[in-house]
């Protein structure tokens, strides 16, 4: 099996309208499956990729008009200034986690593998699954399920998880599927606890507050007529890029100025995301929850 395989590739590439000589951007490495999409169609052009987990970064491309930037996307602007780059012609950000992560047990992201609770993007950093189960308190806990896993018994689940905690450390997968089994009806058990893990992950990274840095970084970095294009594959992420393209902001709240006129940055390409084909979803499953906006910067 591939590390990742690249959600909607030819979609994405056309979304880009790439100038062979231009600069873009993939804030999203992981295996690499859409930045090789992108050098392909490259003359004099140059790509740089982001990527902080350590895994992804071994999958590094040999090619002179390429850089691999070993760092959070939400540095972006720093990172990309270091090299010497100010505007760019498009950028992409593909936000699954990738199939090599879901895959590899010990790093603890997925349901059905048994492993340490870990969930970090980048292995570096302090906080992990395991921390977060075993020592925030009752209404963190209920907060974060509620918030980040829109679950409706978010309270309950995070009941029987400090109870549980209470007779044993929780520190692998399984434990965390034992201490909320109770709360979870077995025709329901996959969603449920997909949107659990789902939860304590954008905590243990930051997800949403990251992404909404690199964004806002996004916007300015590119030049007039430049492309964003996002894959999202949950409402959370989904609605931030949404409302980033219809309103400028990420309450979706329309501001206008003095004389009336709304003041945009973005304007948007397809008026629906893009969704793979069925195709697309029998030979890669993982695709099924993928939704592309694409949106083009404003003079």
């Amino acid at each position: 099996m591939s590390y990742h395989e690249a959600v909607l590739p030819i979609e994405t590439i056309a979304g880009l309208q790439i100038n062979p000589n231009g600069i873009y951007v993939d804030v999203t490495f992981g295996g690499g499956g859409h930045s090789k999409l992108i050098l392909e169609q490259l003359d004099k052009g140059s790509l740089y990729a982001f990527d902080q987990d350590g895994d992804a970064q071994k999958n590094s491309i040999d090619d002179r008009r390429f850089v691999l930037i070993p760092q959070n996307f939400r540095y972006l602007k720093k990172f990309l200034r270091l090299e010497g780059v100010m505007q760019v012609d498009g950028i992409l950000a593909d936000l699954g986690v990738s199939s090599h992560q879901f895959d590899t047990a010990h790093r603890g992201f997925s349901i059905r593998h048994s492993g340490h609770l870990d969930m970090r993007m980048n292995a570096q950093q302090k906080i992990t699954a395991s921390h977060i189960v075993n020592h925030y308190e009752l209404d963190q806990l209920s907060m974060i399920f509620k918030q980040y896993g829109e679950l409706k018994n978010a309270y309950l689940l995070a009941k029987s998880i400090v109870k549980f905690r209470q007779e044993q450390e929780i520190k692998t997968t399984d434990d965390l599927i034992n201490a909320v089994h109770s709360h979870v009806p077995p025709h329901k058990s996959n969603k449920i606890l997909a949107q659990l893990f789902q939860a304590i992950r954008i905590e243990v990274n930051d997800e949403l507050k990251a992404l909404k840095e690199m964004l806002i970084q996004a916007v300015e970095l590119l030049k007039t007529e430049g492309r964003l294009l996002v894959i999202s594959y949950h409402s959370l992420e989904d609605r931030l890029v949404k409302n980033l393209i219809k309103s400028g902001n990420f309450e979706g709240q329309i501001h206008k100025d003095f004389y009336g006129v709304p003041q945009l940055l973005l304007k948007t390409i397809n008026k629906k995301p893009i969704v793979p084909s069925q195709l697309e979803m029998d030979k890669n499953p993982r695709s099924r929850s993928a939704k592309l906006r694409i949106s083009q910067k404003l003079a």
